[in-house]
């Protein structure tokens, strides 16, 4: 009996150690350390998978061969240049402006300067007078004191107005040169028109009932 027992007891032990192997395998499955062979990937496989950009060399033009940007054309350079008169107008491609520019610049400073040797002659002669002296200027020892002093005033106000005109010839210099400055790149385009041309308007007046007229016509 009790050898039955024990037997019993020793099947049961084996078939627990069996029920225990085996949940281990279940739950740590083996790993074999068999040797994977690694598989070289083929050439034309790597070439499909790339890019066309890795493929290729790169045709992008370096930095220093690019086209520079050409800058826009400056107004305020215009202006700076055209403190020197006719400068801004060649900056502006109207070099045609230049012996204008010079030109009025030039006639009204010297017909300044020549009213202001006018003036100081007459002044002289005016005061050599007034302080008791013999005139002295030639071509004018007949003239009375008050003409004498009649020339010297226009001769100042001539004087003047030429500064002044030599002044306002340079400040039209400088604004011409800024304001076609800004006009530089400005384009008109071939639908703006303008047309003028002859026609006929019905006049009840007249006895032919027409009068001739013109017609003015702007097309945007």
């Amino acid at each position: 009996m009790n050898r039955f027992v024990w037997v019993i007891t020793l099947v049961c032990l084996c078939l627990s150690v069996e029920a225990v192997a085996q949940q281990n395998n279940i739950r740590q499955p083996r790993v074999s350390t068999a040797a994977v062979p690694l598989l070289e990937p083929r050439a034309s496989a790597v070439s499909t998978a790339l890019p066309d950009t890795l493929r290729q060399p790169s045709t992008r033009t370096p930095r220093s061969d690019m086209v520079a940007v050409p800058q826009t054309h400056s107004p305020n350079k215009a202006l700076y240049l055209s403190f020197l008169p006719g400068a801004g107008q060649i900056y502006n491609h109207q070099a045609w402006k230049v012996p204008i520019i010079y030109g009025l610049m030039g006639g009204l400073s010297y017909w300044s300067y020549s009213c202001y040797g006018d003036m100081k002659m007459f002044r002289d002669e005016y005061l050599l007078r007034v302080n008791g002296g013999t005139p002295q200027l030639e071509g004018y020892t007949g003239h009375s004191d008050a003409s004498i002093y009649n020339l010297y005033q226009s001769n100042n106000q001539y004087f003047q107005l030429g500064i002044v005109l030599t002044v306002l010839v340079y400040g039209l210099n400088l604004l011409d040169a800024y304001v076609y400055g800004h006009l530089f790149d400005f384009q008109i385009d071939n639908d703006l028109s303008l047309s003028v041309s002859p026609g006929l308007v019905s006049d009840p007046q007249h006895p032919l009932g027409l009068t001739p007229a013109v017609g003015l016509t702007l097309s945007f």
